[in-house]
């Protein structure tokens, strides 16, 4: 038997990481490897295996027991996961005195997540947009009515445990031959079985069908970023809560502004008489056309700031700022009558131009 992968190696952290580490690493594996989303028909083992994995390493008690015994729960050949399964195997109770009744599981299971994606434009991510997003999810199951058996029928006692929802395992170990308690394979510790399976569930309770989620997608949104819409993922077994559904938003460029956390930024090419002259522009922005005052003289790569004309920050108030870098256009395939101007003009500034040799100068650069 090959020997069981180490939990932090599956979820990809190292052993010292954070829960937090640990969730993130989860929900990101999650997203790739889940059966809705992945057309790899190896991703499902791969997907039960993070998620074995992720209710072991997020409950801190488990972690610590795992961390100390490993997969086998104890010391290598102890059959034991702490003291009180040593009382418990050889008093029959759960410590000094006190007994443990073996608690039967219930077939009442929270739905797992949906993960889905939605694209919107870049205006739309801007200030936020209505969508309505289909997704496949698990629901209760109409011929059943959620219970996983042949309607007339119904879950009975576990021919295997009894009803108890745990069987009893003889063992042999350093002290002696213990019998411990362990959940039922059978029932999956809940006592109950289903001996006619429902013919359209198989037993699961739950059927596929296609459900319409409202989503209000709020402004400032970008790309990459995850939305959570509670209780919108697959239904529960047995009348458990619904998962979540998680949508990663995609954005469109911009053929026109580039993005900067919720600044804006863009360049505005301008000829070269009116950056000389001075002229009144009329820039497009997201919230409209605005007019721009383009001081005389302006030099290209000079910026103008457009305060409040970025993206509204999320979940709160404000908006980030436009950027405009000017960008002077230097005429070309001038007319004749073009260059004689431009000869007159460049006489009457003592700039002397054409093929005469002229000394440049230079300067130091800026910052």
């Amino acid at each position: 038997m090959a020997p069981a992968r180490d939990l932090y190696e599956i979820l990809g952290v190292p052993r010292d990481a954070t829960q937090e580490d640990i969730k993130k690493a989860y929900r990101r594996l999650a997203r790739r490897l889940h059966p809705d989303v992945s057309q790899d028909p190896a991703s499902e083992e791969r997907f039960k295996e993070i998620v074995g994995a992720y209710e072991i390493l997020s409950d801190p008690e488990k972690r610590r027991q795992y961390d100390l015994f490993g997969q086998r729960g104890g010391p290598e050949g102890f059959p034991f996961g702490d003291v009180t399964d040593i009382f418990e195997a050889f008093f029959g109770g759960g410590g000094f005195g006190t007994r443990r009744r073996p608690t039967r599981r219930t077939r009442t299971q929270r739905g797992e997540d949906v993960f889905a994606a939605v694209a919107l434009s870049f205006e739309e991510a801007a200030f936020g947009t209505h969508r309505e997003v289909q997704v496949e999810v698990l629901g209760p199951c109409d011929r059943c009515d959620g219970s996983g058996a042949e309607p007339e029928t119904s879950p009975t006692r576990c021919r295997t445990c009894g009803g108890s929802g745990q069987v009893q395992e003889v063992r042999r170990s350093i002290f002696g031959t213990v019998m411990t308690a362990h959940p039922c394979t059978a029932c999956e510790g809940t006592g109950e079985e289903i001996v006619s399976r429902c013919a359209r569930c198989g037993g699961d309770g739950r059927a596929l069908r296609t459900r319409t989620v409202p989503v209000d997608v709020p402004p400032g949104v970008s790309d990459g970023l995850e939305l959570r819409i509670s209780g919108a993922g697959h239904g529960g077994r047995a009348g458990g809560p619904a998962g979540d559904l998680y949508l990663s938003i995609g954005v469109d460029r911009s053929p026109v502004f580039e993005r900067r956390s919720q600044d804006l930024f863009t360049v505005v090419d301008v000829p070269m008489a009116q950056a000389a002259l001075g002229a009144e522009l009329e820039v497009e922005t997201l919230d409209g056309v605005e007019d721009v005052t383009l001081e005389p003289g302006t030099q290209s790569g000079t910026v103008i700031r457009l305060r409040g004309k970025g993206i509204p920050n999320l979940s709160r108030r404000g908006r980030g700022d436009l950027f405009l870098t000017v960008h002077v256009e230097t005429p070309r395939n001038l007319k004749r009558e073009e260059r004689k101007l431009l000869g007159q003009l460049a006489e009457l500034r003592g700039e002397p131009a054409g093929k005469r040799p002229v000394r440049a100068r230079l300067r130091r650069p800026a910052g």
